[in-house]
């Protein structure tokens, strides 16, 4: 595309930034909706970032994603968050107001919710049983916020570290008890998500028996490289219906898109085929 001098910017703020998939997602919708504008990489050292944050409306950016490792800061800088994300504790998506100020956004926790339910719709009564979630980091927060704010009566929290899950229970709120790694329970559960990296390409496996899983119940790994974790293989080849976690990357860009650039988006197929060719 040919940008002209009113095009439109957004882009991705993060140290390292080059594995980001944004670009080329946000790229994909930018040329197929046919908009003036452009979304770009931004590497920014941790020291430099709230610079940078403060620049962007200077620059004309109408908003920018946020990604590790300054999701934090960017809540603390935000001129303006948004009640879930100041639940969560972190923003991923900035908007430029037209006085210049920030609001911060996490879209984490719509984008989980969507790509599931997209995938295996509420009305199938999983999301009426316990939830087991393993993890307790950043991506934990927005998936229990989500199962949280969807009325889940019990939600699992698992973690090899007990006091960081604990605290994060405390921060969140909900039904949330939390448990030991060796002492998981999956009994009657309707749902296992895996928010931790176990599992993904270049990390160790995750090494969990399944054998204690209903057979009705789903199983998500937010993990997206490789698009079909050993976990998700393995709850297949035990007839349990899986969610791979492409579309929660897809999902949650959705929003800022549209405020950005005015234009409501769509998640498909060949989005998504377009998007793990990177």
């Amino acid at each position: 595309m040919i940008l002209s001098g009113k095009a439109k910017l957004a882009g991705v703020l993060g140290w390292p930034v080059g594995h980001s998939r944004s670009p080329r997602l946000h790229g994909y919708w930018l040329e197929r909706l046919g908009i003036d504008g452009a979304y770009v990489p931004l590497p920014v050292r941790p020291e430099d970032f709230a610079s940078v944050f403060r620049a962007l409306p200077k620059m004309g950016f109408a908003g920018a994603n946020v990604t590790v490792p300054h999701k934090e800061q960017a809540l603390i800088l935000a001129d303006e968050v948004e009640p879930l994300a100041k639940r969560i504790g972190a923003v991923n998506t900035l908007v430029v107001r037209e006085d210049g100020s920030i609001l911060g956004l996490n879209t984490d926790a719509f984008g989980f919710m969507q790509n599931l339910l997209e995938t295996h719709p509420a009305s199938l009564g999983y999301l009426n049983r316990p939830a087991v979630v393993l993890g307790a980091g950043g991506a934990a927060r927005a998936v229990i916020a989500a199962l949280a704010d969807a009325g889940v009566p019990e939600i699992r929290l698992v973690n090899r570290s007990l006091e960081r899950a604990e605290k994060l229970a405390a921060e969140i709120g909900g039904p949330i008890r939390v448990q030991q790694w060796d002492r998981l329970d999956l009994a009657g559960a309707g749902l296992l998500v895996n928010t931790t990296s176990l599992g993904m390409t270049g990390q160790p496996p995750l090494d969990l028996d399944l054998s204690a899983l209903p057979q009705d119940a789903v199983v998500n790994d937010i993990v997206y490289a490789p698009r079909v974790t050993d976990l998700l293989l393995r709850a297949q080849a035990r007839g349990n219906p899986v969610v791979d976690g492409l579309g929660m990357l897809l999902w949650q860009a959705v929003r800022g898109f549209s405020l950005w650039f005015g234009q409501q988006p769509e998640v498909t197929a060949d989005l998504r085929d377009f998007v793990l060719k990177s």
